[in-house]
């Protein structure tokens, strides 16, 4: 008996030697509110330099000149793109595409 409440003193003893939750530890504004607001968060995360790169190129390709878009579509089409190596793509783009075809 008297051996099972030393040992019951012994773990009570462990238990709060380890559970004890220090003064230091609650000092911390993380302790109370472990989350940060927008604000906070984005003074040290840098936006992804890659993902504006593609936006601004999204951008560019929305305002391209007619004459760069005529030449794509130019290049997409393989008929088209072998009369612009003889011809130059204005005029295979002229060929194909500058009169509409209707039945």
């Amino acid at each position: 008996m008297r051996t099972l409440i030393v040992l019951t003193l012994l773990a009570v003893l462990v238990m709060a030697a380890t559970c004890y939750e220090s003064h230091e530890s609650m000092e911390s504004h993380e302790y109370l509110n472990p989350f940060l607001n927008r604000r906070r968060a984005n003074d040290f995360i840098q936006a992804d330099t890659r993902l504006r790169a593609i936006t601004q190129e999204r951008i560019r390709e929305r305002s391209k000149a007619p004459q760069e878009h005529q030449r794509e579509l130019c290049e997409d089409y393989y008929p088209c793109e072998l009369y612009a190596f003889r011809h130059g793509y204005a005029a295979a783009y002229k060929h194909y595409f500058g009169r509409r075809r209707t039945k």
